[in-house]
């Protein structure tokens, strides 16, 4: 597995719902690298985002040898009794165990903020595209489809039906009975991928179950793969590219 070397931060407004990708993070293998990209000034024009307490300008490029904080207190420590659980849940080798791995593959969200990661997916030597979420709001389905989503197993084939503003997971395309959602702040860019490139060229699978006592919010693990045609390639649109103007450096020296 390519451990990714560029990273999406998103927002949520709290009272719209609405999520805005917001910056970007990149490592070279040495550095780590954070700049806010032009999603962020949709964000303040639209629900008056105001700059992270760790990026308080807009027009800077912040560096650091270490993990932003704002990235790696969304890693679980290796520390924890119950981490190697957690990379199984992910379906992360534990010698592929990089932060920036387990962050793409997690989304990194956490119940006392409003921001989650974004993988940035790179194209293998076939064009392919590959990207991994945990299908979302299963706390909000009934029991018996629960226990459906558990019976699932690797490489079963799952649809992606937009419905009322949501992009959803269902068994297949005419089933009513929906097994999850896409996250919300990859739902734009996934629904983009259907549209370009037709539903054929679009292939999302069942990657893992997380049978309980795992959490529902890690219960079904998804893989998309895609081809995209026509030179089109995902992640790349205005809102994902630097706001920086002139390469400005805010040296961090220390990991917090």
């Amino acid at each position: 597995m390519k451990t990714p070397q560029t990273l999406f931060l998103a927002w949520q407004d709290s009272d719209s719902r609405s999520w805005f990708t917001i910056g970007r993070l990149t490592f070279d293998g040495n550095k780590y690298k954070f700049v806010y990209t032009k999603g962020v000034k949709e964000a303040q024009n639209t629900c008056g985002f105001e700059p992270l307490y760790s990026f308080p300008k807009l027009k800077e490029e912040y560096t650091s040898n270490y993990l932003f904080a704002v990235f790696s207190n969304r890693v679980m420590s290796r520390s924890r009794p119950d981490y190697t659980d957690f990379l199984k849940w992910l379906n992360i080798p534990e010698n592929e165990d990089d932060p920036l791995a387990i962050l793409a593959r997690s989304g990194g969200q956490r119940e006392t903020d409003s921001l989650a990661v974004l993988p940035y997916p790179e194209p293998d030597k076939e064009g392919l595209y590959q990207l991994h979420f945990f299908a979302h709001q299963l706390q909000n389905l009934h029991k018996d489809t629960i226990e459906k989503i558990n019976r699932f197993k690797p490489k079963e084939k799952l649809f992606l039906v937009y419905d009322n503003k949501e992009l959803t997971l269902r068994k297949n395309d005419k089933d009513e009975d929906i097994v999850g959602y896409c996250p919300s702040y990859l739902k734009s860019e996934i629904y983009e991928l259907i549209r370009k490139d037709s539903k054929s060229s679009v292939l999302l699978e069942v990657e893992r179950v997380n049978l309980s006592p795992t959490p529902l919010q890690f219960r079904l693990l998804c893989r998309l793969t895609a081809f995209c045609k026509n030179g089109y390639r995902p992640f790349s649109s205005s809102k994902y590219q630097p706001l920086l103007e002139k390469k400005q450096n805010n040296i961090y020296s220390n990991p917090i």
